[in-house]
């Protein structure tokens, strides 16, 4: 179970660091919120599975799936949220140039 444990959780931070890479790398705020919004989700889920399995069966264990739920309804909407602030903000998709 440690072993199952450890794999979960190298493969979280694996999309953790995606995600930070797809933040320093994309050009606006729209691919980098897209970007993130996605890896994050994805990244911690496996983090937190890791966590659950390390932990066995213990009261952690449910504060642990709280927090997943509450990630998983909680992310799309600041997602949501942050991209509409751009747009109000008057901020626009990049586009590349033709050259």
């Amino acid at each position: 179970m440690e072993i199952l444990s450890i794999i979960f959780i190298v493969v979280g931070l694996f999309f953790l660091i995606v995600a930070a890479i797809g933040v320093l790398r994309l050009p606006d705020i729209f691919s980098r919120s897209h970007a993130v919004s996605l890896t994050d989700s994805i990244g911690a889920f496996f983090m937190l599975i890791g966590l659950a399995l390390h932990e066995g069966f213990s009261m952690n264990v449910f504060k642990i799936l709280a927090v997943l739920a509450l990630l998983y309804l909680q992310n799309p909407v600041i997602a949501h949220a942050t991209v509409r602030a751009a747009l109000r903000a008057g901020l626009k998709p990049w586009q590349r140039e033709a050259s």
